[in-house]
Protein backbone atom coordinates (compact mmCIF):
# COMPACT_ATOMS: atom_id res chain seq x y z
CA UNK A 1 0.00 0.00 0.00
CA UNK A 2 1.29 3.45 -0.86
CA UNK A 3 1.59 6.21 1.74
CA UNK A 4 0.73 8.82 -0.85
CA UNK A 5 2.95 11.57 -2.17
CA UNK A 6 4.08 14.27 0.16
CA UNK A 7 3.36 12.88 3.64
CA UNK A 8 7.10 12.78 4.32
CA UNK A 9 7.29 16.53 3.78
CA UNK A 10 4.50 17.14 6.32
CA UNK A 11 6.27 15.51 9.28
CA UNK A 12 6.59 18.04 12.15
CA UNK A 13 4.10 20.34 10.35
CA UNK A 14 0.60 21.23 11.54
CA UNK A 15 -1.98 19.36 9.48
CA UNK A 16 -5.75 19.06 9.31
CA UNK A 17 -7.33 15.63 8.94
CA UNK A 18 -10.92 15.01 7.88
CA UNK A 19 -12.05 11.53 8.92
CA UNK A 20 -14.63 9.32 7.23
CA UNK A 21 -17.10 10.03 10.05
CA UNK A 22 -16.86 13.81 9.45
CA UNK A 23 -14.49 14.86 12.24
CA UNK A 24 -11.86 17.58 11.74
CA UNK A 25 -8.70 16.90 13.74
CA UNK A 26 -5.80 19.36 13.75
CA UNK A 27 -2.34 18.53 15.10
CA UNK A 28 1.37 18.17 14.42
CA UNK A 29 2.18 15.14 12.25
CA UNK A 30 4.78 13.07 14.10
CA UNK A 31 4.75 9.92 12.00
CA UNK A 32 2.91 7.54 9.70
CA UNK A 33 3.26 4.03 8.32
CA UNK A 34 2.65 2.14 5.08
CA UNK A 35 -1.09 1.86 5.87
CA UNK A 36 -1.24 5.66 6.33
CA UNK A 37 -1.97 5.32 10.04
CA UNK A 38 -0.86 8.68 11.40
CA UNK A 39 0.35 9.98 14.75
CA UNK A 40 -0.57 13.54 15.71
CA UNK A 41 0.81 15.49 18.67
CA UNK A 42 -0.74 18.56 20.29
CA UNK A 43 -3.97 17.66 18.53
CA UNK A 44 -7.50 18.89 18.97
CA UNK A 45 -10.83 18.20 17.32
CA UNK A 46 -12.80 21.11 15.91
CA UNK A 47 -16.54 20.67 16.39
CA UNK A 48 -18.66 22.89 14.14
CA UNK A 49 -22.19 24.07 14.91
CA UNK A 50 -24.70 26.52 13.43
CA UNK A 51 -25.83 27.54 16.93
CA UNK A 52 -22.52 28.26 18.67
CA UNK A 53 -18.89 28.87 17.79
CA UNK A 54 -16.36 26.20 16.93
CA UNK A 55 -15.47 24.11 19.97
CA UNK A 56 -11.93 22.75 20.21
CA UNK A 57 -11.67 19.50 22.15
CA UNK A 58 -8.11 18.78 23.30
CA UNK A 59 -6.92 15.30 22.30
CA UNK A 60 -3.15 15.54 22.86
CA UNK A 61 -1.17 12.66 21.33
CA UNK A 62 -3.58 10.95 18.94
CA UNK A 63 -3.45 8.08 16.44
CA UNK A 64 -5.79 7.90 13.45
CA UNK A 65 -6.15 4.66 11.48
CA UNK A 66 -5.39 5.07 7.81
CA UNK A 67 -8.67 3.49 6.72
CA UNK A 68 -10.57 6.20 8.63
CA UNK A 69 -8.85 9.13 6.86
CA UNK A 70 -10.59 10.98 4.02
CA UNK A 71 -8.37 14.05 3.59
CA UNK A 72 -5.01 15.20 4.95
CA UNK A 73 -3.89 18.74 4.33
CA UNK A 74 -1.20 21.13 5.51
CA UNK A 75 -2.60 23.91 7.69
CA UNK A 76 -1.56 27.50 7.01
CA UNK A 77 -0.91 28.50 10.63
CA UNK A 78 -0.87 32.23 9.90
CA UNK A 79 -4.24 32.11 8.16
CA UNK A 80 -5.63 29.72 10.78
CA UNK A 81 -4.62 31.98 13.68
CA UNK A 82 -6.55 34.85 12.04
CA UNK A 83 -9.82 32.88 12.21
CA UNK A 84 -12.29 33.90 14.92
CA UNK A 85 -13.26 30.33 15.83
CA UNK A 86 -15.46 31.19 18.87
CA UNK A 87 -17.72 33.26 16.59
CA UNK A 88 -17.54 31.07 13.48
CA UNK A 89 -20.76 29.21 12.62
CA UNK A 90 -20.84 26.27 10.21
CA UNK A 91 -22.76 23.08 9.60
CA UNK A 92 -21.02 19.97 10.94
CA UNK A 93 -19.38 17.82 8.27
CA UNK A 94 -21.35 14.79 7.15
CA UNK A 95 -19.77 11.32 7.06
CA UNK A 96 -17.99 10.36 3.85
CA UNK A 97 -19.81 7.59 2.00
CA UNK A 98 -17.82 5.50 -0.46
Amino acid sequence: MSTGPGLESLVDQTISVITNDGRNIVGVLKGFDQATNIILDESHERVYSTKEGVQQLVLGLYIIRGDNISIVGELDEELDSALDLPNLRAHPLKPVIH
